[in-house]
């Protein structure tokens, strides 16, 4: 009879980092370093500080399990953000995963628009649309005195939602709803301001995005056939919930500012401006409700 003997190989996570670097830059995702450290991080409980600190912390092989299937799923193209469970937006962390989208840089071009027209308004009265994981509503209500709403309609984005809130102890009070449907819920002239990052992906250019968003929601995602059904309906319908000379704001899509802020105009609203983010698109549009 023939014993076998198992021996435990002890693996620096160094070497390991370097390996998983290098599997992530064949596979052409994008910052392999960067995602390697993270999964790394969430595999073992540890920080970069730590292994500044030790560049020779090693695991042993029987360890590796966990980690070896986190690397599958980013090879499969889920996103890194969906894996780890959560992602810092302005300073704050968020819980995301399948079923809500994943808040990014460029909405920080709209959050910021907002926090500059509300700080100086004491108790302002905000309504996030299309709220999704809360990032916008949950920043506002941190960082400024305002009292915050939020509509939601899907029903696997609403528990991160509130988590979310939970999470950060935000004061943001839930209306779970369609906003196609759920606008006569609301009082006219009620709120200083309404922002959305709405859905504004065409419908024909989903396909043609990039692998890891189609790990994210759809509806989340299309705008319909133009990818301005959104606007559209918040300009028509939800604009008799704001005050005369509140501000509407909206998060946009590469080349959507001409269109959307041509409905704004049409529909009353004045000092329409735009916001650039880094690669000079215009991402963020916002304009006042005209007094009568």
């Amino acid at each position: 009879m023939t014993v076998r003997i198992l021996y435990k190989m002890a693996v620096v996570i160094k070497d390991l980092l370097s390996k998983t670097k290098d599997k992530f830059d064949k596979a052409g995702i994008e910052n392999p370093a960067f995602n390697s450290l993270c999964l790394v991080e969430k595999a073992f409980d540890i920080t970069q500080n730590d292994l500044i600190i030790n560049p020779e912390i090693s695991v042993e092989d029987d360890t590796l399990r966990n980690f070896e299937k986190l690397v599958e799923r980013r090879l499969s193209g889920e996103p890194l953000q969906y894996i780890i469970g959560e992602w810092d937006f302005f300073s704050y962390r968020f819980k995301v995963g399948e079923g809500v989208l994943i808040p990014r840089d460029d909405t920080e071009v709209l959050l910021r628009a907002c926090l500059d027209i509300i700080k100086c308004k004491p108790r302002a009265r905000v309504l996030d649309l299309c709220s999704g994981s809360g990032a916008l509503a949950v920043v506002i209500a941190k960082e400024c005195d305002a009292e915050v709403y939020a509509v939601e309609k899907s029903e696997n984005a609403l528990p991160y939602l509130y988590e979310n809130i939970r999470l950060n102890d935000a004061d943001v009070k839930v209306r779970e709803g369609d906003i196609f449907e759920c606008a006569k819920k609301f009082e006219d002239g009620f709120f200083d301001l309404i922002l959305s990052n709405p859905p504004y992906i065409k419908t024909g250019e989903i396909s043609t995005l990039q692998r890891e968003v189609g790990f994210e929601p759809r509806m989340a995602l299309d705008g319909g056939e133009d990818g301005l059904d959104f606007y559209r309906f918040i300009i028509k319908e939800w604009s008799r919930t704001l005050k005369r000379g509140g501000t509407l704001a909206f998060e946009l899509g590469e080349e959507q500012y001409d269109i959307v802020s041509s409905l704004m105009s049409g529909a009353g609203y004045s000092d329409i401006t735009a916001k650039l983010d880094f690669g000079g698109v215009h991402r963020a549009v916002y304009g006042t409700l005209k007094q009568k």
